[in-house]
């Protein structure tokens, strides 16, 4: 059966994160039956109205007592997942090449792992950062939390310099349950600092997954004239360049961060993927997920 796949960058003119997590996953999933997080036992997640057909035993006779209506205790499958995504909101996550921002990306992609997730009945939670905390939402399962989720995502702007590691390493101090840590970031920072803050996190028994966000002209370096070159960072600060003779110090450099990046987070048995925001979310995440299912 062939599936229709869609491109959130299509979708995203209706502001409707909730269609473009849906449409991602969805045609992820199709076909495929088996989830990369398999939950066991029960949470109570919300009530609804009683109808005559639902079980009895599911009456929350304390609810009755106060209102004279009849609700049913709605369960959720638990799993011992609890997942925080951790979304980096940087200046620099604001920067825009031909394609989508990073932020954009990177919050299409938290909207969709976040949909999957609690589909799944995993508690989701979500922290939005640049130097300091902007937004904290612990993980909860439910549908509710979705849409908790996407309101945040949606209200979410590039903020000030960044600050990766400081908060990483406070993350890895607070939360004491094991869990899951998802990444989505620039990954713009001292490299040993950020690699200091993983290994805490990966010490701390948390399964890390690093998404490394990047427009393809910060892969590419596609300039070869003069060109200025502003700070999304550092407001008003601007250089101008002869990227011809920049480039290849430039490509070397940029190269040799990722490559150590990759490696090192390898060795510390941290998934790590590199999401292009020139490459549809669904094909970006299905490749990754595809191969986290395949282990």
């Amino acid at each position: 059966m062939t599936t229709t796949r869609f491109d959130p960058s299509a979708l995203a003119k209706f502001g409707k994160l909730s269609l473009v997590a849906r449409s991602v996953v969805e045609g992820f999933l199709s076909g495929i039956h088996q989830s990369p997080y398999k939950g066991f036992s029960v949470e109570f997640a919300e009530h609804r109205q009683y109808y005559p057909g639902d079980e009895i035993r599911h009456i929350d006779w304390r609810v009755y007592g106060k209102t004279d209506r009849w609700f049913i205790k709605e369960y959720e499958e638990e799993t011992n997942l609890h997942a925080h995504i951790l979304l980096d909101a940087s200046g620099s996550m604001g920067f825009r090449g031909a394609g989508p921002s990073k932020l954009e990306y990177a919050a299409w992609v938290a909207a969709s792992l976040s949909y999957l997730m609690l589909h799944q009945h995993d508690a989701v939670g979500l922290l939005v950062h640049d130097h300091k905390v902007r937004t904290t939402l612990p993980p909860h399962a439910g549908s509710k939390q979705l849409l908790r989720i996407l309101q945040t995502l949606e209200a979410t702007q590039p903020g000030a310099e960044t600050g990766l590691a400081p908060l990483w390493h406070e993350l890895a101090n607070r939360v004491a349950r094991k869990g899951m840590i998802v990444i989505l970031s620039d990954c713009f920072d001292k490299l040993p600092d950020l690699l200091l803050a993983l290994r805490n996190l990966r010490h701390r028994r948390h399964d890390v997954l690093l998404l490394h966000v990047l427009a393809p002209e910060e892969i590419d370096f596609p300039f070869r004239r003069m060109t200025q070159f502003r700070s999304l960072e550092q407001p008003g600060h601007k250089v101008l360049l002869d990227a011809a003779q920049l480039r290849q110090e430039y490509l070397r450099n940029f190269q040799s961060f990722c490559q150590e990046l990759r490696t090192r987070t390898r060795d510390m048995q941290i998934d790590y993927h590199l999401l292009r925001t020139d490459e549809p979310v669904d094909r970006a995440l299905g490749h990754y997920l595809a191969k986290r299912l395949a282990r």
